[in-house]
């Protein structure tokens, strides 16, 4: 977090009642120019942010600006995408188990099909129309190893075998398509560079195999997202150059050296590219001493999810204030959810923390407030947005229990017998 932002923060919770999400607009803006100044030698290259990792239309409108198109898994995350000025092919939708009416807008706003299974050919084909440009998930299965947030690619429910891609872009090509795309997204929250050049690698030889075998060209590779961030303060942030210099090397030896070229490069990023620059700004509300210490925050998993349900998941902690002090305490800190996994970090060396105290947990950009829910009736915090001029704008407010009442029908309840 910038410098003067951690000084005026204390300002800040005066002003906006915590728990709050606050991001730092510079440093994403920064972020996503680095990735697209790492892939220049592909002239086509586009980013498409994975809406999931944090579907604030603010967020996604100053990526826009930058030149990212959206990847989008729902029907609320195509509206999204289009009231933020978005449509035809700078939308990638990326779904699985897709309800027809959610591939009826896609198409209808003229997004890239990126289907899951072979059977959605034929299930569009029944229901809807065939799209001008359609594109296939690749899961490699035993082929290529995981990771333990998707877990062991033969296990998950995503993508496409080997032998259904080359009979599903048979199908489609009998079918009258023309245009053609491949994507795989094998993992997530990976920081070996050389997992993404062998990802490229893998779908360039099938670019070649599938041409050749049933005579079609492909428009693009998208080689996913799952690029990860440094949580934890001994580990490096991902280098871009290593991560573009190989595929640049694979694109040479496996698209040009076959006559392959051009062939557009696409990515799907969210975690890399909002993570980093986002915090959730919460205070100490209670100190308990049993058997272990007990730092009890007024956030709780309900607002951040992700420490309760990874193993080994880790969100850097800091104390404001007390940045220097000997980290010399351990302390399990905790949120108030009548479940045990409701912890933010277990057995974490802080200073001596007092009633009061604002405690920032870094690194929740992605994956962290659009994770939140409802239950024991908690209610999801606001969202800040750190200007670049330095200005705080509320870009979500709190919910109320007006919000979260706003579904029942009390009304009829009183009539209920």
């Amino acid at each position: 977090m910038l410098k003067h932002t951690i000084q005026n923060l204390k300002q800040i919770t005066e002003r906006y009642q915590t728990p709050f999400y606050l991001y730092d607009e510079a440093r994403m803006l920064d972020n996503a120019q680095k990735l697209n100044a790492a892939f220049t030698w592909n002239n086509d290259f586009k980013e498409y942010f994975a809406v999931k990792a944090n579907p604030n239309p603010y967020i996604l409108k100053l990526l826009k600006n930058q030149g990212f198109g959206m990847d989008c898994s729902s029907l609320p995350e195509l509206l999204l995408a289009e009231k933020c000025g978005l449509a035809g092919e700078d939308i990638m939708f990326s779904s699985n188990n897709t309800p027809i009416e959610e591939f009826a807008k896609a198409i209808e706003l003229g997004a890239i099909i990126n289907l899951d299974d072979i059977n959605h050919i034929d299930f569009l084909k029944q229901h809807l129309s065939l799209p001008e440009l359609i594109c296939f998930r690749y899961n490699p299965g035993n082929q290529r190893t995981g990771s333990t947030i998707i877990g062991y690619p033969e296990e998950a429910k995503f993508g496409f075998t080997r032998d259904q891609l080359f009979a599903g872009y048979r199908l489609a090509k009998d079918y009258g398509i023309k245009r053609f795309g491949i994507h795989a997204m094998i993992a997530s929250n990976e920081l070996e560079p050389s997992y993404f050049i062998e990802t490229a690698e893998m779908l360039f030889k099938l670019v070649k195999e599938i041409s050749t075998d049933i005579g079609i060209k492909f428009e693009f590779v998208n080689i996913g997202g799952g690029i990860g961030i440094p949580y934890r303060p001994d580990e490096q942030a991902v280098d871009l150059n290593v991560i573009s210099e190989g595929i640049k090397n694979s694109y040479k030896s496996h698209i040009e050296a076959n006559n392959q070229a051009p062939l557009k490069l696409y990515m799907e990023c969210g975690r890399m590219i909002t993570g980093p620059y986002g915090y959730l700004v919460t205070k100490v509300r209670h100190i308990k001493q049993t058997y272990k210490n007990f730092a009890g925050l007024d956030a709780c998993m309900a607002n951040l999810m992700r420490p309760g349900i990874y193993p080994n998941a880790y969100h850097h902690i800091t104390v404001l204030g007390k940045e220097d002090l000997v980290h010399d305490i351990l302390y399990d800190v905790t949120g108030s959810l009548c479940e045990n996994n409701d912890k933010f970090a277990i057995d974490r060396k802080l200073p001596q923390l007092d009633i009061g105290d604002i405690v920032i947990i870094h690194d929740v950009g992605a994956h962290g407030h659009t994770m939140g829910f409802n239950y024991n009736g908690k209610l999801r915090s606001a969202e800040l947005l750190l200007r670049k001029n330095g200005e705080i704008v509320e870009i979500r407010r709190a919910e109320t229990i007006d919000d979260h009442f706003a579904t029942l029908d009390f009304d009829g309840l009183a009539r209920f017998i």
